[in-house]
């Protein structure tokens, strides 16, 4: 990689006398005098309409891009800085990666240069780490085992034998998931010796499966002996479930054997505490290969996690081939200078992004269904489709003016729209392609974040309106999600949405719809109480892209507070369920937005320990849970 020729860097500036005010300094290190040329930024906060600059020119803003020229005459000398202002900015900064994500300077050929992006530092006062955001803690058992299992009783300890060895009698089902368990080990910790093994070996340890129809799904039980370990299982999952823990013992005993022991006498019975142990991945912002997102669900089954919420559409791409629709993908998978999407989020001038074949989707489904981890797709609609119109602008009333100003995220009339036939021909395509290739009876439709002037100024929709005798953009929504629920119905599917699917007289509650609270944990009761199925998964606990904490070197989001490990290791989801609604709570869910999420280092941050807490919640019983023996465990698991 060559070394950048321009560097960006900013700083925030707010001494309280009046609004505050980001300074930006772009230098110059190409080695040549640079003049007549363009910046263009990617970031998060973003201007206003009233926006003051000075020192350039504001040229436009669509979203988190952004286009400045300096003023006329401007030239940067090899080794200069050329310095602006920019103030009334949509939010305050917080934290040091508030500012550009990325840039590139047009030159005065017409050619582009991506430049570094340095993190926004802030004026007048100490910007602070956080430190160390989880504590040595405190065992209480010296075994490794994340989630904690409901019952421990383990009596001796002694070093780990040298594998598991599957006993005489096995059967070949029980060998698959033996070695179905042994590939996911060495793929998370390669550099572990094996844990398990389909033939005896001196020095191992026998291992007796042993099937009980009678425990419930995904139960499982260990009992341990100084020459065998017995595993009772009802089903695959619970066969799975106790396999996976006891390589975790396997790999604690290993790995730190001053800390963590192998048991040689006792039992662990389990099960897990809710239905639904899930996290989402938002692969819109940012785009992640094959690879990385099979290594995803690794890590979910590594965690006993079994519902993987995969978010294929937003406003910055749409990532799932669609044969009735080739510009999806062809015009709303990419975004960069030239493209009809411009960069977001930490992209340059080059094209980037990416969709997943439908073939690559069925190998991730197998992938998933081999470690009891199913796929429920995400396509959110209405709203955030700016994608989808950058594809298809017929989906959109071309009566129906823009307001670059009035917007969700920045993304001016970004909703597909409710009065167009030919709306319901797209939803009907995607959906009829969704649920073939999807085995999940779930197809979770978005819902969320749509203006609540949106349509108004619509023609086509106001027809609607009229015709229904709907008011506003809430009960239009619900008429229009109804109509995509039976759509749903009729392909043997069960809608699940964003909490906002309840705005507006909301849809039918029969049949297990399914919503997911996020705005804040209150939310949950009111959509139990309403008759709704509920996962919670609200920003201030489960939202794995908010801050950590507060200190300014801290990276994430920050509109619905911080939260820290500990913060969400604790948050108890059944807190204000009352008994008689508590059925209607299937679970908890992790949310990993990728607005922030710019690189691996930042992903693994974000993410870790607090995805491994979520699990936790959602396996183990509140009077189980233990904040110091999960800190003394968690350093061990695996990161993407």
């Amino acid at each position: 990689m060559s070394t950048p020729k321009f560097r960006l860097e900013a700083t925030w500036v707010d001494h309280g006398e009046e609004p505050a005010k980001m300074k930006l300094a772009l230098t110059n290190l190409s080695g040549a005098d640079l003049k007549n040329f363009r910046l263009s930024y990617t970031g998060l906060m973003r201007v206003k309409a009233d926006v003051k600059v000075e020192n350039a020119t504001f040229v436009q803003r669509f979203a988190n891009f952004h286009q400045f020229d300096p003023l006329e005459n401007t030239v940067i000398a090899d080794g200069d800085t050329w310095e602006f202002t920019v103030q009334n900015l949509t939010s305050n900064a917080q934290h040091r990666m508030d500012g550009p994500k990325s840039g590139y300077v047009t030159l005065e050929d017409g050619s582009h240069v991506d430049v570094d992006a340095g993190d926004l530092q802030i004026e007048g006062r100490p910007s602070e780490f956080a430190g160390n955001l989880v504590p040595e803690g405190k065992l209480t058992d010296p075994i490794a085992v994340v989630p904690w299992p409901n019952h421990v009783a383990v009596g001796d300890f002694d070093t780990p034998p040298v594998v598991l060895c599957a006993a005489e009698g096995t059967s070949a089902d029980e060998k698959r998931a033996i070695n179905t368990v042994a590939a996911l080990a060495k793929r998370l910790k390669h550099e572990l010796p094996d844990r398990l093994r389909l033939t005896n070996v001196p020095g191992g340890r026998k291992l007796t499966l042993v099937n009980n129809a009678a425990l419930a799904s995904e139960a499982y039980e260990l009992s341990f002996a100084k020459d065998e370990v017995v595993l009772t299982y009802g089903d695959k999952a619970g066969l799975n479930y106790g396999l996976i823990t006891l390589s975790h013992m396997m790999d604690g005993a290993k790995a730190e054997p001053t800390k963590f022991k192998f048991p040689t006498s006792g039992e662990i019975k389990d099960a897990p505490r809710y239905e639904w142990r899930g996290s989402h991945l938002d692969v819109s912002r940012q785009f992640y290969p094959t690879d990385a997102v099979s290594r995803f669900i690794d890590i979910l089954a590594w965690n006993k996690l079994n519902k993987f919420h995969w978010h294929l559409s937003d406003d910055e791409g749409w990532r799932v081939e669609i044969k009735g629709y080739p510009n999806l993908t062809k015009d709303g998978a990419v975004m960069g200078e030239g493209h009809a999407m411009p960069a977001q989020l930490g992209a340059g001038h080059e094209s980037t992004g990416g969709f997943y074949t439908q073939e690559e989707i069925k190998d991730l489904i197998i992938h998933g269904q081999a470690l009891n981890v199913e796929i429920m797709p995400e396509l959110d609609i209405p709203g955030h489709c700016n994608a989808v119109l950058a594809a298809y602008p017929e989906l959109r009333d071309p009566e129906e003016p823009d307001d670059n100003y009035r917007s969700i995220q920045g993304y001016p009339n970004n909703a597909i729209n409710p009065g167009i036939p030919a709306t319901y021909k797209f939803i009907e395509t995607v959906m009829e392609e969704i649920s073939e290739l999807f085995p999940s009876k779930y197809i979770h439709v978005g819902g969320d974040e749509v203006d609540e002037n949106s349509w108004l100024q619509s023609p086509a929709a106001q027809k609607v309106m009229n015709e229904e005798r709907l008011n506003g953009t809430m009960q239009l929504q619900a008429h229009f999600l109804g109509k995509v629920q039976k759509s749903i119905r009729k392909k043997g599917k069960i809608v699940g949405g964003w909490d906002e699917v309840s705005h507006g007289g909301g849809i039918d509650k029969e049949g297990g719809t399914l919503l997911f609270a996020w705005q804040k944990p209150e939310v949950g009761l009111e959509l139990a109480e309403q008759g709704y199925d509920v996962v919670m998964t609200p920003g201030q606990a489960y939202y794995l892209d908010m801050a950590q904490s507060p200190v300014w070197q801290e990276s994430g989001a920050f509109w619905a507070g911080y939260a820290s490990p500990e913060k969400t290791y604790t948050y108890e989801a059944a807190g204000e369920f009352p008994d008689h609604l508590k059925g209607r709570l299937k679970g908890v869910q992790a949310c990993i937005w990728s607005e922030h999420l710019i690189s691996r280092q930042v992903f693994n941050h974000q993410v870790f320990p607090r995805l491994n807490a979520i699990a936790e919640a959602g396996w183990t019983e509140k009077e189980n849970k233990d904040w110091p023996r999960f800190a003394a465990q968690c350093k061990m698991l695996p990161r993407l």
